[in-house]
Order: structure tokens, then C-alpha cells, then sequence
């Protein structure tokens, strides 16, 4: 079963999240809170393995609760809900620790398949939209965060191989289509993967595209 936390500042809001998520035969909801604040101690009291966490609330915002968060307890995964997907919000709630971004809107179905991917290990984010998103910011020259000044000393680090496997990720290509592009087993590019996410300190896709842009690898607009 899986547990969710849902963090928003809005009743209507959870409570509608709320009747999807305990709908579902593989989930049900762990606790609310209306707040930042909030969301960290029950965090913290409750453990869940799922927090799906609004972006703008008053006080301690979902950026900073997620940052929190994903610091003091790296097993809880967050899922980002915002009104505005196309945002610098996007990649400031990546780069506190977030495993996904979502816009509210989503369909309920969209939701709960997020939810389990986010829990399974990936990020709910589509590839190409991360890509996306973290190029238009990366080339803005938003102020780093995860990965930072770092993020080239990480990439150097990856074998030939790994390199590879980074820039195709860095691309938006899922394990699949990696496999294909380098004529791999999935296994393989499954272990390569792992390896790349270990060596440069990313908890999963999310952080690798950033760090793959912010390393250098990949160019905006490549």
C-alpha cells in the first residue's frame, strides 16, 4: 500500500486529491496538511512514501518543504502540484528534492499512475517536458542549486559509457530508447543508470538532467 501526504493550502483541494488517491486499490491517504510547516512534522511523525506537495502556500512554501523534507528523510518521495507548469517553479521544486511536477489540472488517472511512478524510483515528470523546462531555465542562468559548480567535477567522473548514457538522458530518452539508441540490453543501460545516478549524487532523472545541463554536456537548444 502506498501512503500519501497531502500538503495544500486549500481544503477542496485535498479533499479532492483525497477521494482519487483512497480510490485506488494500492494507496490511500496518510495525513493532511495545510502548510509547509505542517508538511515537514508529519512528515517526519507519519513517514509516508508519497508527498504530493503544492508550490505557493503561505509561510513555509512547498520549495523550502520539499527541500526540508527530501534532506531529513531521502526515502519519502515529493510530487509537486502547481497551477503554473511552464514556471521557474518547476526547476526550483526539482532541485529542492522533488521527484515530479504536475500541474493541478491533471486528469485523475494521470495523477495516480504519478504517484506509482514516483514511488517506484522515476520521476512524473515527461521527459521532454523536463528537458524542456530545465533548458529554457538553465539558460536564463538561474541561480544553481542541485548540481551547481560541481555538476562538471560529477560528469567527469562517468566512464565514456556513463557519459553517454547521461547526455541520452539529459535528452529526455527513456532506459528504453537508450537501450535502443546505444544498441543495449535494457539491463545494461538499467545498471549504467544506476551507476550515473550514484557518481554524480542524483536521486533520479530529474536531477540528472540538471546536472547534465548544468555540467556542460548538453547545450540548451542541442
Amino acid at each position: 500500500m502506498i501512503t500519501v501526504l497531502l500538503v495544500d493550502d486549500q481544503v477542496l483541494v485535498r479533499k479532492g486529491f483525497g477521494m482519487i488517491v483512497n480510490a485506488q486499490g494500492d494507496m490511500c491517504v496518510a495525513g493532511e496538511a495545510g502548510d509547509g510547516e505542517q508538511a515537514v512534522r508529519l512528515c517526519a511523525e507519519l513517514r509516508p512514501d508519497v508527498v504530493l506537495m503544492d508550490v505557493h502556500m503561505p509561510g513555509l512554501d512547498g520549495i523550502a518543504a520539499t527541500e526540508q523534507i527530501t534532506a531529513a528523510l531521502p526515502g519519502v518521495r515529493v510530487l509537486a502540484l502547481s497551477m503554473y507548469d511552464v514556471d521557474e517553479y518547476v526547476v526550483d521544486m526539482l532541485r529542492a528534492g522533488a521527484s515530479g511536477f504536475l500541474p493541478k489540472d491533471i486528469s485523475p488517472e494521470d495523477l495516480v499512475e504519478s504517484v506509482r511512478v514516483v514511488h517506484g524510483g522515476e520521476s512524473a515528470v515527461a521527459p521532454r517536458l523536463l528537458t524542456r523546462l530545465i533548458g529554457t531555465f538553465v539558460r536564463a542562468g538561474r541561480p544553481r542549486g542541485f548540481g551547481g559548480h560541481g555538476a562538471a567535477g560529477a560528469v567527469g567522473a562517468l566512464s565514456e559509457r556513463e557519459r553517454e548514457v547521461l547526455l541520452l538522458i539529459g535528452r529526455g530518452l527513456s532506459n528504453s530508447e537508450i537501450a535502443r539508441a546505444l544498441l543495449l540490453a535494457p539491463s545494461t543501460v538499467k545498471n549504467h543508470v544506476t551507476n550515473v545516478f550514484a557518481k554524480i549524487g542524483a536521486r533520479d532523472r530529474a536531477q540528472a538532467v540538471i546536472t547534465a545541463y548544468e555540467s556542460g554536456l548538453i547545450t540548451p537548444g542541442e
